[in-house]
């Protein structure tokens, strides 16, 4: 019972997604006698489903995997079909049998009718009724704690990442110049490249939409926030984070490009919005500057040269992305090591 408390508290007692994730494989590896405890997350790619560890616990021994890049797809659901078999009946557990008599239970994390995330606990001998109920408890403390990081993390309208969450993951990058890389095994969306491959910030604006409010009224102004957030999480990439910034500016890290790559992914995006239509509204468009990101510059100066970018182009005929290293070489800007008309921060 010590222990069971004392694991509860160690998980309850976290902000982060990666840290709840060790608390919670460390707590039922220890609890079940398990020889190995993961955080499986499950995410839909296209018509396939995909399985990523994003946390395991052998033997005492947790880490993370993979804590702040998405970019691998991991394996495809189809290598586990009993779990397969578990998400595809909406069931709250599956255990099955392997060599060796070893068990593996599959405890997928439900919020409403979707399971993003599963516990998944190997054991050398079937799992005592005792142990199955306490587990059970822990995930539902789990299910729950994971509920409110995603509530504070997460815009109210739009569902996108928030601005607290995207100071947070950009303040990490550039103290962590590798979190910019992907991971060795990542291929997704490699091809072709050429050149130096780096991070880049890119900060988004709608065009015109005090206009958009006062002609069509607010809930119409909302509703063309919501689609163009739509519209970013179908335009960029699985390994890019995408947050909603505050009024009508969103902000986009994308991990690992180049200059030539980064610029399709985000015009893409621009062409994408300029050819939806917009209900009762019609035409909408956006303007967006970028600049890459270096772990020699502070959040804010790097923030300031993508809102210098992104100012040029509102100013310059707007529905256009522009690059502020680009422009500096130009001409067409100064550079500057701070920028104190930039809200960011």
């Amino acid at each position: 019972m010590d222990s069971l408390l004392k694991h509860m508290v160690d998980m309850t007692g976290h902000r982060d997604h990666a840290m709840l994730d060790i608390s919670v494989v460390a707590a039922v590896q220890e609890l079940a006698a398990a020889t190995q405890a993961r955080v499986l997350s499950i995410s839909t790619i296209g018509a396939r489903q995909y399985v990523r560890v994003r946390a395991v616990s052998i033997r005492g021994a947790a880490r993370i995997e993979d804590p702040h890049d998405t970019g691998t797809r991991g394996e495809s659901l189809d290598a586990y079909p009993e779990l397969a078999a578990c998400l595809a009946r909406r069931d709250t557990s599956a255990e099955t049998c392997g060599s060796n008599c070893t068990r593996t239970l599959w405890l997928p994390i439900w919020f409403g009718d979707k399971a993003h995330t599963c516990l998944e606990i190997v054991r050398e001998s079937p799992f005592p009724a005792a142990t199955i109920h306490m587990i059970a408890g822990i995930v539902g403390v789990y299910r729950n704690f994971q509920n409110l990081l995603d509530y504070s993390e997460r815009d109210s309208l739009t569902g996108l990442l928030n601005r607290k969450t995207f100071e947070d993951q950009l303040a990490r990058m550039l103290q962590n110049p590798v979190d910019m890389a992907p991971p060795l095994t990542g291929r997704l969306e490699r091809r072709g490249h050429h050149g130096e491959e780096k991070g880049w910030l890119a900060v988004v604006d709608v065009d015109h939409f005090k206009m958009v409010n006062d002609t069509f009224g607010h809930l119409y102004g909302d509703e063309v926030l919501i689609l163009i957030a739509n519209q970013l999480q179908a335009s960029f990439r699985v390994q890019d984070r995408v947050f909603r910034f505050g009024g009508e500016e969103f902000v986009v890290l994308l991990r690992s490009t180049t200059l030539e790559h980064a610029r399709r992914i985000i015009d893409r995006f621009r062409g994408n919005v300029e050819a939806y239509q917009f209900p009762q509204v019609g035409r909408v468009t956006v303007s967006v500057g970028f600049v890459s990101i270096s772990p020699y510059d502070s959040p804010v100066v790097t923030l300031g040269h993508a809102d210098q970018a992104l100012y040029y182009a509102k100013t310059h005929g707007r529905n256009q992305a522009c690059h502020y290293n680009e422009l500096v070489e130009r001409g067409l800007l100064q550079t500057v090591t701070s920028n104190d008309t930039a809200e960011f921060f």
